[in-house]
């Protein structure tokens, strides 16, 4: 079949808005491992189509039809949320480098934020960037990088006004607010000055938006004359781009999902190639940064698995960084390396390192001296909250911003005391009208069908009961080793006001309980994450063996994005009966023909977290919770999918198709609503303060609506 062949089928266009639209079916035939698949929906891949645009279209009018009658309750909840958000000017904790400070500013009711800075001590402020004047146009904006030079006189930033992850890269002069002609059209985040502050490296993605380039601009120049400093061929690993925090290395970082390798590049001598710290080694892990030494060019912290399945830290010369040389640190934390503790990173400071870790499900940050000796432990204050590093720019200073906050305490912001382990609060985030102590949250364990304990977080307003009586809205991910950790959001207390119980379960999959976790949840082991997601509802419904009922089994709705809307469609496909609705966000929902096809974005980098259909093996791990290639028979609770044009991630062909299926092999008059975003708009929804609450109010309205019924 030609997939740029325009006399495909049309979307008809007679029906009412209020009907569902039907997709025209063009057959296209997969053989593959013995098994034949029939997709009629393949011709989605042309998002060119002019099929495929009136499909779209005809979606998004029946999404606006269907929920009309939720626009008053939507209106409600997005006005409740406004309600607690600021109508003033705020300003949030501010952060030091050398001898400025620097701050995020929302401008009274405003969208965005504007990045400013004023030299210590003086009241003096200079607005470097305004995010609202730069997305004015297309209504959207995401800022990639924001460096200041070494020398203080120069800000590159980068910013990406659609959605779709590409970012135009531009040089400030900060002393005049003046926008330097040099433009670099399409780089990616991250990025690093060299000592002279007249050359910057940056990164290029690839058609597929694969950061595989460092490219060194001498400022002033053309990007036409700009350098190729290094490109990455082997397309299972991307690049990321950093200065280490002491000024003196530029670091390229090479990974995949299980596999890195380091270069490095002296700030002081821009020109020079890049010397790789160790070879990669497959399924070895490490990452660097820097300890300088005034009477050499000191020594590498390294974090790897090299010999330690949950990482332990290691130290090299930077004159011979080569694996021989590598010695062990002992610290207190976590000497020798313990199985129960994961170390996630170390940043170096000149006098302290500070530890990053995980232990028994919760975040934890620890301070050694250079010795490492003198440790200090930093653990969360807020019940079942979290506990997060907000800024640490300031190689010489003798502190951090670090940032708490939980499922219903808003973010406070601290400053560290690196020598003492104090903090010192310096901000709440100001929510009008909003009362914590209304609200409960805990952290509490189901258990799994294999006896496994999965941890999950709780969050209630205190006159909701955990009887069995209360709805619940039950929020996973489960995947790449991310960890959902407890943030607040201001929509969330009108959900826990309407007597509902919000509950995210820490699943395998993702990096809650370490390494081990992730792995137990990957790849072949896949399934698994969408079994412990049924067994959470399941045990907190009262259905399985020593749980009592917290919740009321019968109305739980099930929510998740990207890879959590996969989580969604598998748990959709498997058990449609446990649930009153889902909703599935920008899901990755055709898993084998995705990762079938090399041309679309991160499929070959994510061989290594879902497995590649071409080997047996995983072909029918894959197909067999595929949600696409696994529509549920029989009755369907109700769905609402969310996709995007411009999304890199997950395209919007996928979504598209599997709203197609579900509609072309339901028998049971099932509800399934797309919300496709066909303006500017990224993988996450839209971006702004004010347009991320409105967001929030539909989903929630849904979701609301749903258990009410």
């Amino acid at each position: 079949m030609n997939l740029a062949d325009t006399s495909l089928p049309m979307t008809n266009t007679d029906q009412s808005a209020s009907e569902a639209p039907s997709a025209p079916c063009v057959q296209s035939v997969r053989e593959l491992h013995g098994r034949t698949d029939v997709d009629d929906y393949a011709w989605m891949r042309d998002h060119a189509s002019p099929a495929l645009q009136e499909y779209l279209a005809a979606e998004r009018a029946y999404y606006d039809s269907r929920t009309a009658h939720l626009a008053s309750l939507t209106d409600v909840l997005f006005g409740e949320a406004v309600a607690r958000t600021p109508s003033e000017a705020e300003d949030s904790a501010s952060w030091t480098l050398r001898g400025y400070r620097y701050w995020h500013r929302t401008p009274e009711g405003a969208e965005d934020r504007q990045l400013l800075r004023a030299p210590i001590g003086e009241p003096d402020e200079q607005v470097l960037l305004d995010e609202n004047e730069l997305g004015a146009e297309s209504g959207y904006i995401d800022i990639g990088l924001s460096e200041p030079s070494p020398d203080n006189r120069l800000l590159a930033w980068s910013a990406d006004t659609s959605g779709a992850e590409i970012y135009q890269l531009r040089i400030t002069d900060m002393a005049t607010g003046v926008v330097l002609p040099d433009v670099i059209e399409r780089s990616y985040p991250g990025g690093a000055w060299a000592s002279d502050a007249a050359h910057f490296f940056y990164l290029v993605p690839d058609a597929l938006n694969r950061p595989y380039q460092v490219w060194r601009h001498q400022l002033g120049g053309a990007a036409a004359d700009d350098v190729l400093v290094y490109t990455e061929d082997d397309e299972r690993y991307d690049l990321t781009l950093e200065a280490s925090r002491s000024g003196e290395l530029i670091i390229i970082t090479i990974a995949s999902r299980d596999t890195t390798e380091v270069r490095i590049i002296p700030a002081a001598q821009p020109l020079s190639d890049p010397v790789v710290v160790e070879p990669r080694r497959r399924g070895v892990e490490y990452r660097v940064d820097h300890a300088a030494d005034p009477a050499g060019s000191g020594e590498l912290l390294i974090v790897t698995d090299d010999g330690a399945a949950e990482f332990r830290l290691m130290r090299a010369p930077v004159a011979a960084p080569v694996r021989k040389n590598w010695t062990a640190v002992d610290y207190a934390a976590i000497a020798p390396a313990r199985s129960d503790t994961r170390l996630i990173r170390c940043d170096v400071f000149a006098s302290h390192l500070l530890l990053t870790l995980r232990r028994g499900g919760n975040q934890l940050l620890a301070i050694t001296d250079l010795g490492c000796g003198c440790v200090a432990e930093v653990t969360p204050t807020f019940t079942a909250g979290s506990l997060a590093v907000a800024h640490a720019e300031d190689y010489a200073g003798g502190s951090v911003i670090i940032v708490e906050e939980s499922l219903i305490e808003p973010q406070v912001w601290y400053e560290l005391d690196l020598a003492t382990g104090e903090r010192r609060e310096l901000k709440r985030s100001a929510v009008p009208g909003y009362d914590p102590s209304l609200y409960r949250t805990e952290r509490t364990h189901a258990r799994a069908a294999d006896g496994v304990e999965i941890p999950v977080t709780l969050a209630y307003r205190f006159d909701t009961p955990l009887d069995g009586t209360a709805a619940c809205l039950l929020y996973g991910y489960g995947a790449y080793e991310s960890c959902l950790d407890p943030e607040f959001d201001r929509s969330l207390p009108s959900v826990l006001d309407r007597g509902v119980v919000y509950a995210v379960a820490h699943i395998r999959g993702g990096g809650e309980l370490g390494r081990d976790w992730w792995q137990q949840g990957r790849l072949r082991a896949k399934p698994r994450t969408f079994s412990d997601f049924v067994d959470v509802a399941d045990w907190l419904a009262g259905d399985a063996p020593g749980a009592k009922a917290l919740i009321d089994g019968s109305r739980i709705v099930s929510r998740g994005l990207s890879a959590g809307g996969l989580l969604q469609g598998a748990v959709y496909s498997r058990a449609p009966g446990r649930w009153r609705a889902v909703v599935a966000e920008v899901p990755f929902v055709d898993c084998v023909t995705t990762m079938l096809d090399p041309s679309i974005p991160l499929t070959i980098t994510e061989w290594d977290e879902w497995g590649d259909p071409r080997d047996a093996g995983d072909f029918a791990c894959l197909r067999s919770y595929s949600p696409y290639d696994n529509p549920p028979l029989g009755a369907r609770p109700d769905l609402l999918v969310t996709g995007a044009v411009h999304d890199p991630r997950v395209l919007v062909h996928e979504p598209a198709k599997w709203v197609a299926r579900l509609r072309a092999t339901d028998t049971n008059d099932s509800t399934v609503l797309f919300r496709v975003e066909l303006g500017a708009g990224a993988h996450t929804g839209p971006s702004g303060r004010f347009g991320h609450l409105r967001y929030e109010a539909e989903v929630n309205a849904f979701i609301l609506a749903e258990m009410r019924r």
